[in-house]
């Protein structure tokens, strides 16, 4: 069974563009997974590139992509799994690092699925939510563009200081 937090991070990805909440919604399932499996670290770590590449922020999103596309390199099998054209996929991803490294101005991307199941899911979906599949057009505003400035983030973190106590055995 395809993951569920997966179609909504493609949503949030291909037809919101909203990578802030792809981070959300993968980091929360990866947590949840025993395994913590790496791939789901690439694609968290995608979203973010994408989210600091449109905000200007070329060091972090270079940083972040070369991650992303190690993890996606070393599990290549697994994305084939997921429904993605390898080959394709990580060769998109070296394109972007190109142009993230050269300076060119952020634009949207497209994530080769090549599951039609998959991609009919991702379709219905976005209809539910009102938006169109892969709209390259869709307005992006303030709130998307800079969420992680307008978010109440009072409760992440008490967390990272609890941790941190726990970490440290206070």
């Amino acid at each position: 069974m395809y993951p569920r937090p997966m179609i909504d991070y493609l949503v949030y990805f291909h037809s919101f563009r909203d990578y802030f909440e792809c981070h959300e919604v993968l980091e929360d399932y990866w947590k949840e997974d025993g395994q913590k499996n790496k791939l789901w670290v690439g694609f968290i770590q995608l979203a973010v590139a994408m989210y600091h590449h449109r905000r200007n922020n070329f060091v972090g999103a270079e940083k972040l992509l070369a991650q992303a596309l190690k993890i996606f390199e070393q599990e290549n099998k697994q994305l084939g799994k997921l429904g993605f054209e390898t080959n394709q996929f990580i060769n998109l991803l070296k394109d972007r690092q190109t142009e993230i490294k050269t300076g060119l101005p952020y634009s949207s991307l497209a994530l080769p699925i090549e599951s039609k199941d998959v991609l009919e899911e991702c379709i219905k979906k976005s209809q539910e939510n009102g938006v169109i599949w892969g709209d390259k057009n869709r307005k992006i505003g303030h709130e998307i563009i800079h969420k992680h400035k307008l978010r109440d983030r009072t409760a992440i973190i008490a967390e990272r200081k609890e941790q941190l106590k726990k970490k440290r055995g206070l």
